[in-house]
């Protein structure tokens, strides 16, 4: 099953009492993030506010914020086909009337793929207009204390490529209000609408903007995923729709837009224009600093008559964009192998903000074909911002963070197999590089046979300044110590001692609690968010023809460091006022 809209999914919700519809009063700014996060911690349904202080508008939050919401909204078709579909490749390419036949299904499937006109007249976005204070009574959420002032968290940006209108982009880009008619353009360093921009800027343009909010839950995946640059997303919408998208054409000017949206936002972006942005508190559980970003002036709006804003908060791991990436991980890896011939699955990983962690099974037909392939995933459109990147050949679950490492770890020689690259790109969100979207990437192979045994168990006796030692895996234990501001030099010490004792632990952790290493959740956030492989990894090293040969260990020295934004946490008054009003929101529960 897949919605044509955001209404049959929540009453489909509502059947089945998985949609908590909450009538007292709720305010906006703090109070509905605080209670969100609470339900989605408590794997709870999805929330509709209908008494949002301010605003005459319904919010809907948590729509995504479970495996199973993920599943119901866009169904298993969409993975079915393209499963099916990169299965056919063979026997489709020459295309024979006998291949033709057999996929007959499939490609009856992909011929409901398109957008189609609809009629303005039948079409529910086009129920209400606003041009004064176009933005004036959304009910736009701030999420943390410190935010820069409230965001759109749930927009879909269209943009089209300037003197090329058919190659659009569709992504999700936080938009800050700044007044009744003015919002942020956090286009970040690698999103298509920032190329668009970039383009439109060189050419002395204003870039035309419209901002979708609602409509089907395809068109969210489709905003989302990590898909080929020039792959539309409207058409990858519809795909996960199963039909074509109905889109109208804007009676007041401007691009098309989805007639089954709740509201669209209509204006242009100058060039040249820029204008403090943030703090946010953003998906890898810190604040996101102040920084200079376009401005996006609104010309006017549309809304159905009876609009519900649909809204996400993000945080520290797991929240909605958690299931949401899980999902579209599955849809587009069959993919991979086409476009990487080498790859044989691959997954980034949703706990480390995606873009600090990817992982990838691999081909090693002849010596170091797994490199090639590394190079090959690095150049792939939004992985190209891969800070740490781990390869084996072994058939592993990727998901399972600590199979593949021990797999890893168990292959890996340090004088050939560890690659680290200073002064490349980073995610604009990864402040551990400390210079904004500037950092290193690391690659780690491990292929072959084994050619070590990995201990299980800590035995090696006391390590001077180290508290609390407890493995996470085999072979790679998480150590705790005095803070970097205090002893920064801790971890280049605790390489030395290791090396000199002869460890048999070829990968060693240093965090402020080891107790991270107690699930994978907390080992990859802690880990991958706190440390930037030129700066962070500490290991014995030689130079021999441009190569840098390491010894053994290697330790990753993840304790927070002067600089690093503030970890997220809720204000306390407001924590206090959810704990309060708690059987106001749920009185049955």
């Amino acid at each position: 099953m897949s919605f044509s809209s955001l209404r049959p999914f929540l009453e489909t919700l509502r059947k089945e009492n998985d949609l908590a519809i909450i009538h007292a009063p709720v305010d906006p700014a703090l109070e509905i993030a605080e209670i969100h996060r609470r339900v989605i911690d408590e794997g709870g349904p999805a929330l509709l506010f209908t008494n949002v202080i301010g605003s005459p508008f319904p919010v809907a939050t948590n729509l995504f914020g479970t495996r199973r919401r993920v599943d119901l909204a866009f169904g298993p078709r969409p993975e079915q086909l393209a499963n099916r579909l990169v299965g056919a490749m063979d026997s489709l390419l020459p295309p024979s009337a006998k291949a033709l036949w057999r996929e007959k299904d499939m490609l009856l499937d992909l011929m409901k793929v398109g957008l189609k006109k609809a009629p303005a007249s039948s079409a529910p976005v086009l129920g209400a207009s606003r041009r004064e204070k176009p933005l004036a009574g959304l009910p736009v959420l701030t999420s943390w204390q410190e935010d820069g002032g409230p965001f759109i968290t749930l927009p879909l940006v269209y943009t089209e490529q300037p003197g090329q209108p058919k190659r659009h982009n569709l992504g999700m880009y936080r938009m800050q209000i700044f007044d009744d008619q003015t919002t942020g353009m956090h286009w970040q360093i690698h999103k298509g609408g920032g190329f668009h921009y970039h383009e439109a800027e060189q050419r002395g343009e204003a870039l035309p903007v419209t901002v979708f909010l609602g409509g089907p839950p395809a068109l969210i995946a489709s905003a989302i995923a990590p898909a080929p640059e020039n792959l539309p997303e409207l058409l990858l919408a519809s795909l996960i729709l199963g039909g074509k998208l109905p889109m109208v054409e804007d009676p007041l000017g401007g691009h098309r837009i989805p007639a089954e949206a709740e509201f669209t936002i209509s204006g242009h972006v100058p060039p040249h224009v820029r204008r403090p942005e943030g703090p946010f508190g953003d998906h890898y559980g810190y604040y996101s600093l102040q920084h200079d970003f376009p401005v996006f002036n609104v010309d006017h709006v549309w809304h159905r008559k009876d609009a519900i804003y649909p809204a996400t908060i993000v945080g520290k791991p797991r929240q909605e964009d958690y299931y949401l990436g899980e999902f579209l991980q599955r849809l587009l890896s069959p993919a991979f192998p086409i476009v990487m011939p080498g790859v044989r699955s691959l997954w980034t990983y949703a706990e480390t903000g995606f873009h600090a962690l990817s992982a990838a099974v691999v081909r090693e037909s002849y010596s170091r074909e797994a490199l090639g392939t590394a190079f090959s995933i690095l150049g792939q459109g939004q992985l190209t911002l891969t800070k740490m990147l781990l390869l084996t050949d072994r058939s592993v679950d990727l998901e399972n963070f600590a199979e593949l490492l021990e797999a890893v770890l168990e292959r890996f020689d340090p004088k050939t197999d560890l690659f680290v690259f200073d002064n490349t790109s980073h995610d604009t969100l990864d402040y551990t590089g400390r210079r904004l979207n500037h950092g290193s990437k690391a690659v780690l192979l491990g292929v072959g046979e084994p050619v070590r045994v990995l201990p299980g168990e800590y035995t090696e006796g006391e390590l001077p300044g180290i508290g609390k030692v407890k493995p996470y895996c085999r072979g790679c234990l998480v150590v705790d110590g005095a803070s970097y501001e205090h002893d920064p030099q801790l971890a280049a010490r605790l390489s030395k001692l290791l090396a000199e004792r002869g460890t048999q632990w070829p990968l060693v952790i240093l965090a402020d609690d080891a107790a991270i290493a107690d699930g994978q959740s907390a080992f990859l956030w802690t880990t991958f968010t706190r440390f930037n492989p030129a700066h962070d990894i500490y290991a014995a090293s030689e130079a021999n023809r441009h190569h840098i040969a390491y010894g053994l260990p290697l330790v990753i020295d993840a304790r927070m460091k002067p600089g690093y934004p503030d970890e997220l946490f809720p204000r306390e008054d407001i924590v206090e006022l959810v704990d309060r009003r708690w059987r106001e929101y749920f009185p049955t529960a």
